[in-house]
Formats: C-alpha cells, structure tokens, sequence
C-alpha cells in the first residue's frame, strides 16, 4: 500500500502484454505496520525493536499515521488491519501472489481472512483507501508512443 510507484507506474506495460503476466506482492503488511502492532509505539518484542532491523526498518515508521486510519476502515468492515491490506493488494487485478510472512499459526489463520474481506471492497471504500493512502503513481506517460506497448 506504501510502495506503489514500481509497480503501478513502470510494470504497468508487463501487464499490459497478452501474456497474462501478474506481479508478486511481497511485505503486503509492510513490516507489520499494517497490523495495528505500532499504533502505540514501538513493542520490545517486535522487529523495529531489534538491533539488527531498527535502522533498516525505522522508515516504516512514517506509515503509522494511515495505518491508524486504515484501521478505522477495517473495523467498519469487521475485520483486521491486517487482512484489510492483503484484500486491497488482493483487489488489483494486476496481482497474482501476495506472500504472507506469518510467524504464528494464528497470524497465518489471521490473514487468509482477507480472501473475505476482498469480496467486501466495494468501488467506494477503495476510494476511501486511495483517500487516506494519497500515493497513487500519476498515469504513465506514453510520449506518443502506444500506452499498451
């Protein structure tokens, strides 16, 4: 949701292709920001507070403003920031794997929910994310060239 520019600016002609080429979301929970986990803060048991990812990772920090308001749009959907996030990458028709980087059974549980939730983002609430997100790439510009090339 917070790295968009690659994907949906410069592979936009790959997809574009009759091949019927998709891509593979990777960190869809952006390091867990997109799970509610650092609404408050950073937990001690959590990646950003080791040693080790802290500096490599402390730039999701910025994200937890909208993660925080995301996560009103997920309550109203009745489901968890986290399965709110994997539905919307679910919902690009551009996306054919979304890996899920679960460490428990119950996270893993957790986010397969979000086949559900997929079915629940209506043209509207997409709307509302793209709102809070306010990162969609601008159109590809052709140069005069065909856009589907």
């Amino acid at each position: 949701m917070f790295h968009r520019e690659k994907f949906e600016k410069e592979y936009l002609p790959i997809f574009r292709q009759p091949y019927g080429l998709g891509t593979t979301i990777w960190s869809p929970l952006n390091s867990g920001i997109l799970t509610g986990k650092y609404k408050n803060g950073v937990p001690e048991d959590s990646r950003l507070a080791h040693k080790n990812y802290s500096d490599l990772l402390k730039g999701h920090l910025k994200n937890v403003p909208k993660a925080n308001e995301l996560e009103v749009i997920a309550q109203r959907l009745g489901c968890p920031l986290s399965q709110l996030a994997i539905a919307w990458c679910l919902k690009n028709p551009n996306v054919t794997t979304v890996l899920l980087g679960a460490t428990k059974v119950e996270q893993l549980k957790e986010n397969l929910g979000a086949l559900e939730v997929a079915a629940k983002l209506t043209p509207d609430i997409l709307e509302e994310i793209e709102k809070i997100l306010a990162n969609k790439p601008e159109a590809e510009r052709t140069w005069g060239r065909d856009a589907r090339l």
